[in-house]
């Protein structure tokens, strides 16, 4: 089990007093698990020091203007992939299942592709099946780090840092195809309404190709599963995740 998931986690999640108040000790479980390189760690010191030192009401304004109102940095990884369409409530009913089988139960009102919500799932799994999970979304995790690096957001070195976990390639044609869709200013209205409108987003080399991120709910499949000849264990107790803002690291 890795803490820096949690981390990651939680410094994605809608800015609360209880994560400001954790800011400055997040710095510090990150350099004891030593899964982040030194500079990787450097890089996320800002926004550790912003959490601190801002105005709780401010760092909330800013979340939801970048990750609520722009469609094209949404934290739902089944948006980046199947858009509105029928095919991303399925995902997600599946990905429910995979953290219900994984002893997990979702207590809050999220999606159960809310990118915090998956870290925190991957922070309660074995190291090694983490980053193996981690990277089946590495294209959107690029682009995004790519979109908010323009944006000279200082969420960037989060993306940035989960890129790299995934060992996601920048110039792949998955990440290229991603970074070039349109962007909508947030604040236009017009826009914003015509943008959720519009049909099944589909990415890759062809529209029939699956994306990185359609290959994950197949994994998740497939790791719980029991392997052959291996008798099937009964569920333990559910342990329950929560975005409520209240959080141990």
């Amino acid at each position: 089990m890795a803490k820096t998931f949690k981390v990651l986690s939680t410094l994605l999640s809608y800015p609360t007093e209880e994560i400001v108040a954790a800011a400055p000790i997040m710095a510090g479980v990150l350099k004891e698990e030593r899964l982040l390189r030194p500079r990787e760690i450097k890089a996320l010191i800002p926004l550790f020091e912003e959490l601190s030192a801002s105005d709780l009401y401010e760092l909330q304004e800013r979340y939801v203007l970048l990750f609520d109102r722009t469609r094209s940095l949404s934290l739902h990884l089944f948006e980046h992939v199947h858009g509105e369409s029928r095919d991303r409530g399925q995902a997600m009913v599946d990905l429910k299942a995979v953290y219900e089988t994984a002893g997990l139960e979702i207590s809050s009102n999220e999606l159960s592709d809310y990118l915090p919500l998956f870290l925190e799932f991957l922070a309660t799994q074995p190291l090694t099946e983490a980053l193996d999970l981690v990277g089946q979304p590495a294209h959107i995790f690029a682009a995004l780090a790519e979109r908010l690096r323009r944006r000279k957001s200082i969420y960037t070195a989060v993306f940035d840092v989960l890129a790299k976990l995934a060992k996601a390639d920048p110039r792949s044609a998955e990440v290229r195809q991603l970074v070039g869709e349109p962007e909508i200013d947030p604040n236009d209205l017009e826009s914003l309404d015509a943008a959720w409108n519009d049909e099944e987003v589909r990415f890759g080399p062809s529209a029939d190709a699956q994306c990185g991120g359609d290959r994950l709910i197949p994994k998740l499949r497939a790791g719980s599963r029991p392997a052959p000849g291996m008798e099937v264990v009964q569920p333990q107790p559910r342990t329950i995740i929560t975005h409520s803002g209240s959080r141990s690291i």
